[in-house]
């Protein structure tokens, strides 16, 4: 079924585990998204909770910014603000579990909404894909490291070690990355959709 939907301006972000731009700004302010964290705690570390952490819906080629929940209320309104934190984190929270028995870590994810014409909170786009979540093996994890993944960082880690302006187009991706990252994306679909671990 389509269905004509108004996206909210934010990508709902939620993060379970400490990394990408969420570990940069913990290292910088002992915060992410306005939310205070506990001192030392390590890349790649489990939160004592998931946190909702949104962000602006960027340009393309341009880069999301992470946002403070009170600017979420300014942009979409209280009320709605708060359904979008309540349903992300529900939903991921469903999510995780379901991963975790399959023996894989969703460190965090993105979620996008938007509103119907009688104002129904509707999920929009793609969830939970390893181009929108980081999905790491529960075996090989270990705090304090970057964790191996089943998901687009295999690219992102590939393009930080070109000289490049991280502007679109972005550069050429050599047959064998394209054919790994494809692989941790099978593993990915066969340990969450198979039995449990």
């Amino acid at each position: 079924m389509v269905k004509r939907l108004r996206p909210l301006p934010i990508e709902a972000v939620v993060r379970g585990y400490l990394i990408g731009s969420g570990w940069k700004d913990y290292q910088k302010t002992g915060q992410v998204c306005g939310i205070a964290l506990p001192a030392s705690l390590p890349l790649a570390g489990a939160l004592p909770e998931p946190i909702f952490t949104p962000a602006t819906k960027a340009a393309a080629g341009e880069h999301d910014q992470n946002i403070s929940f009170s600017e979420t209320e300014r942009l979409i309104g209280a009320t709605l603000a708060a359904r979008v934190r309540d349903t992300s984190i529900a939903l991921y929270t469903f999510a995780a579990a379901h991963a975790q028995r399959r023996g894989i870590i969703i460190a965090d994810t993105k979620f996008e909404f938007g509103l119907d014409e009688h104002g129904t909170l509707t999920l929009i786009d793609e969830a939970l894909t390893p181009d929108s979540s980081r999905f790491w093996p529960a075996d090989s994890y270990r705090p304090g490291t970057s964790p191996p993944s089943f998901d687009k960082q295999f690219v992102r880690d590939y393009l930080e070690t070109l000289d490049w302006n991280k502007r679109a187009p972005g550069p050429k991706l050599p047959p064998e990355i394209i054919a790994r990252t494809s692989e941790k994306y099978h593993e990915a679909l066969r340990r969450l959709s198979g039995p449990g671990a």
